[in-house]
């Protein structure tokens, strides 16, 4: 195996990688759902097969992540515009506790344990399951918690307090560079 080649074609896979990761949106790097996840594991392996193997043709590689890239894309755009497409692509919320009740049928359901609840309901700060009233499963394996209306936190509208305006905060300084407009808002 030529070292150099190894390089090379590592190196054409990246810029090709980054390509179609800008390209099918930024979904496919935050939360992923279970079509977007087989698509970037493919798209990865695809990229590792046409960079170390190298009596695979690279543009043949090139070309299979283009359609598997078009084919996300086309799919996301297809799924915006069909309800039904988007619930078979990508899945639907599974509501796992009702009226603060773990539904047993909707843990088997999602394929999900007792103690993997229980633990995503720790993280989230829910160290008492009766304080919970809703826990859904989100398409893409995410749980969302709604406490009980008792022990939601109090906030200054409920107090009626009157509060000063959020804002989003600049950095005025970033590697040793002043930035001027961020200065000037």
């Amino acid at each position: 195996m030529n070292f150099f080649d190894v390089v090379w074609r590592s190196l054409l896979s990246i810029v090709a990688l980054f390509f179609f990761t800008k390209m099918m949106g930024r979904k496919q790097i935050s939360q992923l759902n279970l079509y977007d996840y087989v698509v970037g594991i493919t798209i990865g392996s695809v990229a590792a097969e046409i960079s170390t193997n190298l009596d695979t043709d690279f543009f043949d590689g090139i070309v299979v992540m283009t359609v598997y890239s078009l084919v996300s894309v086309f799919l996301s755009f297809l799924t915006v515009k069909s309800i039904v497409l988007r619930r078979f692509v990508i899945g639907v919320p599974i509501v796992i506790i009702e009226n603060g009740k773990i539904l047993e049928a909707s843990l088997k359901k999602a394929k999900f344990d007792i103690n993997e609840l229980l633990q995503e309901a720790r993280i989230s700060g829910y160290y008492d399951i009766s304080k919970i009233e809703y826990a859904v499963m989100e398409a893409n394996g995410k749980i969302s918690f709604l406490p009980k209306s008792e022990y939601n936190a109090v906030t200054p509208l409920d107090m009626k307090i009157d509060v000063n305006k959020s804002s989003l905060v600049s950095n005025l300084v970033i590697d040793g560079k002043v930035m001027d407009n961020n200065l000037k808002m």
